[in-house]
């Protein structure tokens, strides 16, 4: 899970505007579930001043579908979070919707490294954590889309489109490339063999 604040243009209406204090942003905050290889499991747009916990309940809740279907047999899924967010508060939420859903869920807060294991590691100041290189890479899809620099987009939904408008061309794009490179890779074989 990750949120991003990112500044509206004059576009934006009154409906989509918030001040984000912790990053000084005037516009909206984009809330990210993403499965092992960076892809979107949800999108979803709010107003900046919108907290974490309240974005990623709001986002959860608009896809409580996914849950409900979801068989109790299979492992739960785990949603890895920032340590800004808090998962008791979260799960309380949650609970009101959907009373099982921690039987489907569970939340795990992404190791933050101690002081001591940054002595151990010789390492000082910030240090990078292994399961968050994903998420990452997955801001770095999106900065590549020059329309999603800024918010110009007049309502939340049109900027939640517009990020599912981005990853589903970079799928298609992926896609699309497939067949040629593994044809490329057979041609290749025929010829050193």
């Amino acid at each position: 899970m990750i949120h991003l604040s990112v500044k509206n243009t004059c576009n934006a209406s009154i409906r989509s505007k918030g001040f984000c204090f912790y990053k000084a942003t005037n516009g909206i905050k984009r809330h990210l579930a993403v499965d092992s290889l960076g892809f979107p499991f949800f999108t979803y747009c709010s107003k900046a001043n919108v907290s974490d916990d309240q974005g990623l309940t709001e986002m959860l809740s608009d896809n409580i579908n996914y849950f409900k279907s979801k068989p109790v047999n299979i492992p739960k899924i785990t949603i890895l979070l920032d340590n800004g967010y808090h998962p008791d508060k979260i799960t309380q939420e949650l609970k009101k919707i959907y009373p099982a859903i921690m039987t489907k869920i569970r939340f795990k807060l992404s190791p933050k490294p101690s002081q001591m294991e940054k002595k151990q590691q010789g390492k000082t100041g910030f240090v990078p954590v292994k399961a968050w290189w994903v998420i990452e890479r997955t801001n770095s899809w999106m900065e590549r889309c020059k329309s999603l620099t800024k918010n110009f987009e007049r309502t939340l939904e049109n900027a939640t489109a517009k990020i599912n408008m981005c990853f589903i061309r970079l799928m298609l794009k992926r896609l699309a490339l497939a067949p040629a490179s593994a044809a490329a890779i057979s041609l290749i074989s025929i010829t050193f063999s």
